[in-house]
């Protein structure tokens, strides 16, 4: 039998400070968007933290819970992709191969997490932040759907 991932996040230790996110980031060169491009809805985040309250008022306590790819079992983002980009690997993982990736975005709709992105434009990194990109993860290009590779 094929190794099994998983990921345990102790949610009572997570304090909102997003360092998982500036991680995920930097590792796998997801690119940073503008101000413009977030306005539009554009900005790609493989892991985001959401806040909720737990509680009533005045006794009220925030807690945050990271989001990323549930790697669901019956997934429902790989059925829907006419060319098969999205498939799940002998190992359990939802894995996506960006060179058949047409950019329907079949898969972006049917992620009831929402974790699943678009990649409305080209990444472009500044200077110096060209120099900081992991060489041993691919730069996805305009026109994929782009997803949480589990670290992988």
């Amino acid at each position: 039998m094929a190794r099994q991932w998983g990921m345990a996040v102790d949610l009572d230790r997570c304090t909102g400070c997003e360092a998982c996110v500036v991680a995920c980031r930097a590792e796998n060169n997801v690119p940073t968007a503008g101000e413009d491009q977030a306005a539009r809805g554009r900005a790609i985040h493989w892991i985001r933290v959401e806040r909720y309250w737990e509680g009533e008022f005045p006794d009220a306590r925030v807690k945050f819970r990271p989001v990323l790819c549930q790697q669901c079992a019956a997934a429902p983002c790989e059925p829907v992709c006419p060319t098969y980009a999205s498939y799940r690997n002998p190992e359990g993982l939802n894995a996506q191969i960006y060179n058949r990736c047409v950019g329907t975005r079949y898969c972006a709709n049917a992620c009831p997490y929402t974790v699943r992105f678009f990649n409305f434009y080209n990444p472009v990194w500044d200077k110096p932040l060209h120099l900081q990109l992991n060489p041993d993860v691919s730069v996805r290009e305009v026109g994929v759907t782009e997803k949480c590779t589990f670290c992988v």
